[in-house]
């Protein structure tokens, strides 16, 4: 993702898969502790959906939109980790096994000490 990028911008803009089919609206961007880089972004998939995480890397802003590189069906099947409040080590690795993701450098680290990812704002 685009380091030069507020991640409060992000929020509220549409979200689209790896097809161009509509995913739903950014609710909330997840930082990575140690860098404050934007990782994590919630979408919220429907009217009546929940929070669907996404990762920011490598997914791109096109326009007003965040393109995500992956099907929506896999989107739409991300670990439910509710929103708001801090992921935990736990919970951050389920979702870069479910996009099968690289581990960052810093997994191996104890909590606390830029793994995992916390709320923007």
């Amino acid at each position: 993702m685009q380091t030069d990028i507020d991640p409060r911008s992000l929020i509220g803009r549409k979200a689209y898969d790896r097809d161009g089919a509509k995913i739903g609206t950014v609710d909330e961007v997840y930082l990575d502790d140690a860098t404050g880089e934007p990782e994590w972004a919630a979408v919220r998939t429907g009217l009546f959906g929940r929070d669907a995480f996404v990762p920011l890397e490598p997914s791109r802003l096109v326009g007003d939109t965040l393109r995500i590189p992956y099907e929506r069906a896999l989107i739409r099947q991300a670990p439910d980790l509710g929103v708001g409040r801090h992921l935990s080590p736990e919970q951050e690795l389920r979702l870069y096994h479910h996009y099968r993701l690289g581990l960052p450098a810093d997994a191996s680290r104890p909590s606390g000490d830029g793994f995992p990812g916390s709320p923007a704002g």
